[in-house]
């Protein structure tokens, strides 16, 4: 019969830089996700777990459990997510969120988690609140939204209310923990596709073998320069998930057709300066914006549309994300994604009019 553990015993190991099972961060998750654990358990818990290295199964336990007591939605049909986990301190636009509108309106449907900026100057949510998207909706709203606009947005505060425990320990750190990798891994529609940029090199992998392990096709990349989106300045490293299996590769705008650009062009302001550049690129201004737009997005159509009999090599993937690319770029300039952006504000509005 298992032996329950407690936090004295998590702690102990940890700090003898043993690895926990995934059993053991589900536990310590539903303690602090029910309220049970207190900030002091919590603090050294992420501590510890930080200081010894996080592992798969420590981060997938943890994924696990927080989406147990998340408010779930089923969306119908292949989906997927394009997601960064900040942290990288560049203070770029939301290139994500302007590929996820640029990917739902190629056919693809998305459902996009994300929540207000922490470290960067404009969350997702803040950017499209001020673009005029509704996200005070119920979670049965969300869903609904998916079906009828083609895109959605599961807004973390929301639909993880449990997480509101954790928030003392981890305002009280001020560092980065464990936590940092969940959100990409705890969308509460668990679509079928993910496109995740990883600011910290040490938890990518990490990540990439979370979804090999469930099964679900993904890319995991981070820029060469420390961005957490494919870069133009310089190459990314990809972490490619299919099959169960993890590939690491690199990609190079060059190898790409574009043309290489400072992280300093990506540079963004506020929500409402951060608005305005998305409904410019939508509306076909040409830049490293529209680049870095167009290629993020690529890479997301290249996990959904892999061509299974193409060997997973530098060669291939840079194949499958130019054409991506292209599709994007088609999506932009035929007035696909501007059409898009107004049918989700209009859709999310509808159920308050």
């Amino acid at each position: 019969m298992p032996v329950t553990p407690t936090w004295p015993d998590l702690l102990a190991a940890l700090l003898r830089g043993e690895h926990l099972s995934a059993d053991d961060a589900r536990w310590a998750m539903d303690q602090v996700m029910s309220g049970a654990a207190s900030p002091v358990q919590l603090a050294g818990f992420l501590v510890a777990l930080r200081a010894k290295g996080e592992t798969v199964d420590e981060l997938r336990g943890l994924a696990d459990m927080m989406l147990a007591h998340a408010h779930r939605i089923e969306v119908d049909g292949p989906s997927t997510d394009i997601v960064g986990t900040g942290g990288d301190r560049m203070h770029s636009v939301n290139i994500s969120t302007m590929a996820s509108v640029v990917v739902a309106s190629t056919g693809l449907r998305v459902v996009k988690h994300g929540n207000r900026a922490a470290s960067s100057s404009s969350g997702s949510a803040d950017v499209l609140e001020a673009l005029g998207v509704d996200l005070t909706l119920a979670p049965e709203q969300v869903a609904e939204v998916a079906r009828r606009a083609g895109i959605t947005f599961c807004f973390a505060a929301a639909f993880h209310p449990s997480m509101r425990h954790a928030a003392a320990a981890r305002a009280g750190l001020g560092v980065g923990t464990a936590f940092n990798a969940l959100g990409p891994l705890t969308n509460p529609g668990q679509p079928t596709y993910t496109a995740v940029g990883v600011a910290d090199a040490r938890l990518a992998p990490l990540l990439a073998g979370v979804f090999a392990g469930r099964g679900r096709p993904a890319a995991v990349f981070r820029g060469d320069d420390g961005l957490d989106e494919l870069t133009l300045a310089t190459t990314s490293t990809v972490w490619w998930v299919r099959d169960g299996s993890v590939t690491e590769l690199v990609l190079d705008p060059a190898d790409l057709g574009l043309e290489r650009s400072p992280v300093e062009a990506l540079r963004g302001g506020d929500a409402e300066h951060n608005a305005q550049v998305a409904r410019d690129t939508f509306g076909g201004a040409l830049g490293p914006v529209r680049d870095a737009v167009v290629l993020n997005a690529g890479m997301a159509l290249a996990v959904a549309a892999w061509d299974e009999s193409v060997p997973v090599t530098r060669e291939g993937l840079a194949v499958a994300v130019r054409s991506g690319i292209d599709r994007a770029e088609a999506a932009i300039d035929s007035g696909a994604a501007t059409a898009l952006l107004e049918r989700w504000v209009e859709v999310t509005r509808s159920f308050t009019a």
